[in-house]
């Protein structure tokens, strides 16, 4: 995608956003069904308001998984509809590549024990758990045949990951003949989960475009939460093993624009999802950088209403230090000051239960204001594939064990982290 790609991306899910009414966020957490206790997030990619797209028509959507375990579940979303959506059927498979799948992996999902499901605008459902094993770092393929649809859709737009799509149900096929068409959003589908038995959680990253991977390779899955899920899932004794991207490009704390702001989407994006413990909360650029006049004060006081909320539902809250990013063209230092402000309140409040010093990691040590060049991919706000692996490995792993009663780190409580 070129940089102009990118902004007008960015304008559209911006001017869709500010028209979402409050009711249809209330009722997209209200309307989503309670999944089993051992249920943990495998994948996740936070929803917004889409253009309108046509009816009779299959998306095969490609997702990489990161916890392993049983019974897979998938959740679709209205959530940003105004008209009911129609899922004519849905299948599971195993992608073996690009459109095409393993033989014989792609099975029917069910909700309720029906092949279809209609959702009122608003709605979120899970489906029917599917019997059998979804091992860690598959690629899924996730087919909806999309029977009725109409106004704005719900998914995520920039997916930085190839899927397919064509007219007419063609979900139960395994062969990629009828999906000519690529597309570059996931549609209607906002996470997969999977039992996997007691003991295991999640991760939960909440952020803005370098959380959501732009800048990194297409189609790699190499954006820095999957970094961290690889770490995860090599880590001996890590008892976190989902990892789920909740990052919107251009997303800001305070206010809406391109997709909700994270105070009014966290709870349908991060806290209803299954099995997480812990939060990264990596976010601040775009407010900072917006010429708004938000203040350290401001921007703080917003950070620790989602760690309260966060601490309040039992969860961990890892704050991520915000990036320098002189070298884009909305860099002043009137902002700058604002974000080393906002830096040494992550690192010094105690508000958070540990701390992601991701300034530090990726800043040149002869102009701290700006990235390290071989980790710039090249506008100077957004880090390369060698820059999100660095944010990745930075982190430390007992810092996302959780003490879900208390809302503290395993190793603040005094408990040995894994």
């Amino acid at each position: 995608m070129s940089g102009a790609a990118y902004r007008v991306l960015v304008a559209v899910v911006a001017l869709a956003a500010a028209t979402l009414t409050p009711a249809h966020a209330a009722s997209a957490t209200a309307a989503a069904a309670p999944v089993p206790d051992r249920s943990v997030v495998t994948w996740a990619a936070s929803a917004d308001r889409l253009g309108e797209v046509p009816s009779d028509r299959t998306y095969r959507l490609v997702v990489r998984t990161s916890a392993g375990g049983s019974g897979m579940r998938i959740r679709v979303s209205n959530a940003f509809g105004d008209r009911p959506l129609v899922i004519g059927s849905a299948y599971a498979g195993l992608r073996r590549s690009g459109a095409g799948l393993v033989a014989g992996s792609n099975r029917k999902l069910r909700f309720d024990r029906a092949a279809s499901v209609t959702l009122a605008p608003g709605e979120i459902r899970y489906s029917d758990p599917l019997p059998g094993r979804t091992e860690a770092g598959s690629d899924l393929a996730i087919s909806l045949y999309v029977r009725a649809a109409g106004g704005p859709a719900t998914g995520h737009g920039m997916a930085l990951q190839t899927s397919y799509a064509t007219a007419g149900d063609h979900a139960a096929e395994e062969r990629d003949g009828a999906y000519a068409e690529q597309v570059g959003s996931w549609f209607y589908l906002d996470a997969v989960s999977v039992d996997t038995g007691p003991g295991t959680g999640a991760v939960v990253t909440l952020g803005d475009s370098i959380t959501d991977g732009w800048q990194s390779t297409t189609d790699k899955n190499l954006r820095w939460p999957d970094f961290l899920a690889r770490r995860l899932h090599g880590a001996p004794g890590a008892t976190v093993r989902g990892v789920a991207n909740a990052g919107i490009s251009g997303n800001q704390v305070l206010a809406d624009g391109a997709g909700q702001s994270a105070l009014s989407r966290l709870d349908r994006d991060v806290l209803s999802l299954p099995g997480v413990r812990t939060v990264v909360l990596f976010e601040g650029v775009n407010d900072i950088k917006s010429h708004s006049g938000v203040t350290a004060a401001a921007l703080t006081a917003g950070y620790r209403r989602i760690i309260d909320r966060a601490h309040a539902a039992g969860k961990c809250v890892v704050g991520a230090t915000v990036l320098p990013y002189q070298g884009w063209s909305e860099w002043d230092p009137q902002g700058d000051a604002v974000r080393m402000e906002v830096n040494e309140w992550i690192r010094t409040s105690g508000a958070v239960d540990a701390v992601a010093d991701f300034d530090k990691v990726l800043r040149s040590p002869y102009n701290p204001q700006r990235l390290l060049p071989t980790f710039d991919g090249g506008d100077h706000l957004h880090p390369n594939d060698k820059g999100m692996q660095a944010m990745a490995d930075s982190i430390d792993l007992a810092d996302l064990e959780c003490d879900g009663a208390s809302g503290r780190s395993r190793t603040e409580a005094g408990e040995p982290a894994s």
